[in-house]
């Protein structure tokens, strides 16, 4: 998309604007170039755009507390922040003890064992894909397979009814979505945040009344040392799963289509015969189009940065979508390449750094991996329909409510 920005307009950097979720990269391009920490008068925050410095911040978490929550809007930004978020809003052994606990039930042997179930999800949902396409030339990605496998398989593990998913996922949407005009959550995000804890604390209840084989049982079980989870941190923790483990993925999903069926060359690349380029589908869109742009953090000290001063108490945003577009440390970062080396791979902050690094990583890969390489196996060729494609309309989460996509199958699938 080109921008119509120049460098002669004012720099202005708006998480906000509908138009700056449309594309948000030229405004991060100049942030790192002209203000690489700025400071939005009209919000009262602060923001990082350059790797060197988001690298650091997020390995800094005393400097860089997530003690107020990791989100932009006001009504999320307080000290009980954690009743919602776990562990993504607590430093230091608070933190340490729930992560801990946490990762007591959500074992990687608990996700591995996940994959013969995403593999048969993604059979079914792929399948109904491709008929739709076939019968009515195009068929809408997100709704369904992209929107509808990662809640699935989050709500399998938790032990949440296939009848509630559906209401589940639109909860979980309403948490995200931010209307026009509305510089916080809308009333809808915070009434589904109230349905979705009442929900899950409903299910922590009959858990500890009749335990069974599931993620729910697993956290009510979970001992360290004679310590045990709450009820309310429970809740908390599968709050956080539904969203980070629902909405990401489902964001990942959508942004791979999207920027292959931009490239002809490339998508042929990935798409041919033994090609084996899905891994680094996954991880380059991860990196260049990032499903969680950017993450806050309340600054604890007086930090001086590129000539200016953040005040202690400041609202400091880390802008993973720039760090990853950053050309101190990607070669053409604006380039979508599935060809990209490992090395600069590596360096990607899709998932965070340091003691925050996001518990669901492998989760996500997980389930990306199996999807896409069951959709190289099926098709030849797609197209994604880019000018009816619908964005979501969030401060922290890109990717796309909404994506047609005309598939050819093989003939021999």
């Amino acid at each position: 998309m080109t921008s119509s920005l120049t460098t002669a307009e004012p720099l202005l950097f708006d998480p906000y604007d509908y138009d700056f979720h449309e594309d948000p990269y030229p405004v991060y391009a100049r942030l790192r170039d002209e203000a690489p920490l700025y400071y939005s008068e009209r919000d009262d925050f602060w923001a990082l755009s350059r790797h060197a410095d988001v690298f650091a911040a997020f390995r800094d978490d005393v400097g860089f507390s997530n003690r107020m929550g990791v989100t932009l809007d006001a009504s999320a930004w307080n000290p009980e922040a954690h009743r919602v978020m776990s562990f993504l809003a607590l430093d230091g052994a608070a933190q340490s003890r729930i992560r801990k606990l946490v990762s007591a039930a959500f074992t990687p042997r608990r996700v591995r064992e996940l994959e013969p179930q995403v593999q048969q999800l993604t059979e079914r949902y792929l399948g109904e894909v491709l008929a739709r396409s076939a019968e009515d030339g195009e068929a809408d990605w997100i709704s369904g397979i992209a929107g509808r496998l990662p809640m699935d398989v989050i709500s399998e593990m938790m032990g949440v009814p296939e009848a509630d998913r559906d209401e589940v996922r639109r909860l979980a949407d309403l948490l995200v979505h931010r209307e026009a005009g509305v510089r916080d959550v809308p009333p809808a995000g915070i009434e589904a945040a109230i349905e979705l804890f009442g929900y899950y604390g409903d299910m922590v209840a009959q858990r500890r009344r009749q335990p069974t084989d599931d993620l729910t049982s697993a956290l009510v079980e979970a001992e360290l040392d004679g310590d045990r989870l709450t009820d309310q941190e429970i809740m908390a923790f599968l709050t956080l799963m539904v969203v980070a483990g629902n909405e990401t993925t489902t964001k990942l999903l959508g942004n791979a289509l999207f920027h292959l069926s931009a490239d002809p060359v490339q998508r042929a690349a990935v798409l041919a015969p033994g090609a084996s380029l899905v891994v680094p589908w996954v991880e380059e869109t991860l990196r260049h189009d990032n499903s969680t742009q950017m993450l806050a953090r309340y600054v604890t000290r007086d930090v001086e940065l590129h000539g200016r001063t953040m005040p202690a108490g400041s609202k400091l945003l880390l802008l993973i979508g720039a760090a990853n577009r950053d050309e101190r440390v990607f070669t053409e970062p604006d380039r979508y390449d599935v060809h990209r080396s490992k090395d600069e791979l590596s360096e990607s902050l899709a998932f965070g750094t340091g003691r925050h690094f996001c518990l669901g990583a492998n989760l996500a890969r997980l389930e990306a991996r199996v999807v896409l390489d069951e959709l190289v196996r099926r098709v030849v060729h797609f197209e994604v329909h880019a000018d009816r494609a619908v964005r979501v309309h969030s401060v922290s989460v890109r990717g796309f409510a909404s994506l047609p996509v005309t598939f050819v199958e093989r003939e021999e699938a």
